[in-house]
């Protein structure tokens, strides 16, 4: 063999080396302003020594599918969706929490409806589930209504993607939804909509947004989990401290300029961007969602088996994030 081809060869191995050292991380990811600075990853990957594959799905559950199915490595969904598809046997760890709160009971202008109690006799849209739909049948309990999407209950339930519920409440067809942000900004600032609530008063308080890992990703390709999770961190600490950023990114790359500032101002104040997940939270949601038989679970998992934060603490110290 020539040495010309032996370079040639050489150059070709090296490259292919260095194409393998930069790993590629599946990334699961919704589409809402409080799922922004997860987006964002993609694009400093690179400068983390890793290559971020976005799928963007319609709900959490979906996420947790893929996950299942093999095909993700890392999900971002609410915590509902993580807690039923690990009581499930997803072989998943929660390692991350990205965003807090992020919901609102939202009603029609003359629907009258001031208060969850207001809402008997009423039709209110849901995504089933979703933290949504957790925290929805939380409140109407503690206001003691019952709730079904089959008649005879005393509020009527309407199950619906997170993307049709605006149209049906400016269409009339809903009294109230509660819905995600920034679509519940948007009913409110396009004046279809008339906010009832945060419905934050339960045990559960505001919802923390979990990021998941799969466990063989967590257990297996440590070195490559530790540069996603110090990636994420870095996107989160960019959204928090230069709103400008976090707004460009979210209002034209993920929302193709759909939302106005109004909508990113007030969704952002009701879903900040975070980093913490604690085992109790997980915990809490867990009870609440058993209590109420939301979330189909075969078994109740035990938080503090599945709430990994070592790879967040971690990440947080290397960049001086308390």
């Amino acid at each position: 063999m020539s040495k010309f081809r032996l370079l040639s060869l050489a150059l070709a191995l090296a490259a292919a080396s260095g194409a393998q050292a930069q790993e590629v991380v599946r990334l699961g990811n919704l589409k809402f302003a409080h799922y922004g600075a997860v987006s964002y990853i993609k694009e400093i990957a690179p400068k983390c020594g890793i290559k971020v594959e976005e799928h963007v799905f319609a709900k959490g559950p979906d996420v947790m599918q893929a996950i299942l199915a093999g095909e993700l490595d890392v999900g971002a969904t609410a915590s509902e969706a993580a807690i039923s598809g690990r009581a499930n046997g997803a072989p998943i760890y929660v390692v991350a929490g990205f965003a807090k709160g992020g919901a609102r009971l939202v009603a029609r202008p003359d629907s009258n409806i001031k208060a969850i109690k207001d809402l008997k006799g009423k039709r209110v849209g849901v995504t089933r589930g979703g933290i949504h739909e957790v925290l929805l049948i939380a409140e109407l309990a503690q206001a003691g209504l019952t709730a079904s999407d089959q008649p005879g209950k005393d509020v009527q339930l309407v199950f619906l993607a997170f993307a049709d519920l605006n149209q049906a409440l400016m269409g009339k067809n809903l009294d109230a939804i509660m819905q995600s942000e920034p679509q519940s900004s948007q009913a409110i600032n396009k004046g279809y909509g008339v906010e009832v609530m945060k419905p934050y008063d339960t045990p559960i308080g505001a919802p923390v947004r979990t990021m998941v890992m799969s466990e063989k990703f967590y257990k297996e390709h440590r070195a490559t989990a530790a540069k996603f999770m110090n990636c994420f961190v870095q996107a989160t600490k960019l959204f928090i401290d230069n709103k400008p950023v976090a707004e460009k990114y979210v209002r034209e790359v993920i929302f193709k300029n759909q939302i106005t500032k109004d909508d990113f101002d007030d969704a952002i104040s009701n879903s900040p961007y975070s980093y913490d997940i604690s085992p109790e939270h997980i915990q809490i949601t867990t009870d609440v969602m058993a209590k109420h038989g939301t979330g189909k679970m075969r078994a109740a998992p035990v938080a503090k088996d599945w709430v990994k934060t070592d790879l967040l603490e971690a990440a947080k110290k290397s960049l001086s994030i308390q």
